[in-house]
């Protein structure tokens, strides 16, 4: 049987009835497990990063996260919570702080982000946490706006056991005709692990459907009380029939490959799909199986997943501490800084001239 995650990220808003009406919606819809997002703007973003549209106006997208942060007894009622339900915690950090509060209250599963998928330093912290465990708490990795080398970077630091990969575009909404579903089956075989989708598109049934299809294991979908909510994702988000009908239809597919066997449930699902999709749109879903950057996203690589970035305006000549330096994401309007691999490398170097608060730091800007 897949693992279904029902991503309620912090559609919640902070309000722990909208967070406990949203578990009951995932429960009553056959989620197995339930996840969150824990929060710290400090964590994701500068503070010059630049504005979010939303229905009230333009906001600066660091206050939209401040606004997001909840403290550390409003997750540890939530995990009781969903354990009531029987479903699993899953939760994703964003740094070293959320990730060390959150290991502390025992989830389930440990969720990293795509765009955290680069944040090596946080990665390394729950590789150490795992090797001291006698069981190694589960992790999920995703991997929009990802190469396959960024990918195989992170599972050679996570390493493989009880780890599993979701294929992601992370754009909102994704094309479903882009989502190179096939690439599942291949990323598999390369890295060694279970692999399945974390789904940004629209429909219910697609792109879940086809990825179980091909060998997938877990799929993850945002899901909402409402699409016309306040929540980040919300606009992306199934409603809580939409997210039930996916459940059915995934265990149909699970049922069918057990009764018929993998390449012909395949057929079978791309034969019904195109009947209500068409079969062109079917076969551009499932796409080559080749690991790359989708369209969606591609502009996007660099500044979504994390860079090294200057944390207050500095002069040439100061030598780079570590409060200078924040492994942050770009996002809308700075300019991106060299990959958190350098972040070492660069502690204790000399600036070779003046630098601004929020610029991502590259090897120009050093002796």
């Amino acid at each position: 049987m897949s693992l279904i995650i029902a991503e309620i990220g912090t559609s919640h808003e902070g309000s722990m009835e909208k967070a406990k009406a949203m578990v009951d919606a995932a429960w009553e819809a056959g989620a197995d497990a339930i996840k969150f997002q824990w929060v710290y703007a400090d964590e994701i973003l500068h503070p010059d990063t630049g504005f979010v549209k939303l229905p009230t106006g333009n906001i600066p997208l660091y206050e939209r996260f401040r606004q997001l942060e909840c403290p550390v007894s409003f997750y540890k009622e939530l995990i009781d919570y969903v354990h009531e339900k029987g479903c699993k915690f899953c939760c994703s950090p964003f740094g070293l702080k959320s990730l060390k509060e959150l290991l502390e209250l025992k989830p389930d599963i440990v969720k990293i982000a795509s765009p955290e998928l680069n944040h090596y330093k946080m990665l390394e912290s729950l590789a150490l946490y795992r090797k001291g465990k006698e069981s190694e708490i589960p992790v999920v990795l995703s991997s929009g706006v990802s190469t396959l080398s960024d990918i195989e970077k992170a599972v050679s630091i996570i390493g493989t056991k009880n780890v599993s990969l979701l294929h992601c575009i992370t754009s909102y909404p994704a094309p479903e005709e882009e989502y190179n579903i096939r690439v599942i089956a291949n990323l598999k075989n390369i890295l060694g692990i279970e692999c399945g989708v974390s789904d940004h598109s629209l429909d219910p049934i697609l792109v879940p459907v086809l990825s179980i299809a091909v060998g997938g294991t877990i799929i993850e979908k945002h899901i909402t009380l409402s699409r016309q909510t306040a929540g980040l994702d919300d606009p992306v988000a199934l409603e809580p029939e939409q997210f039930a009908m996916m459940v059915h239809v995934v265990h149909q597919t699970e049922a069918a490959i057990r009764h018929y066997g993998k390449e012909l449930a395949l057929e079978k699902a791309i034969e019904q799909l195109s009947e209500q999709f068409g079969k062109d749109k079917v076969l551009a879903v499932l796409g080559t199986g080749v690991k790359k950057l989708a369209m969606a996203e591609k502009a996007n690589y660099g500044r979504t997943n994390r860079s090294l970035h200057i944390m207050h305006s500095m002069k040439k000549g100061e030598i780079l501490k570590e409060a200078d330096i924040g492994i942050l994401r770009t996002e809308k309007i700075l300019t991106p800084g060299m990959s958190p691999e350098y972040y070492n490398l660069v502690l204790g170097k000399v600036l070779s001239r003046d630098v601004t608060s929020g610029q991502g730091l590259n090897w120009e800007d050093l002796l």
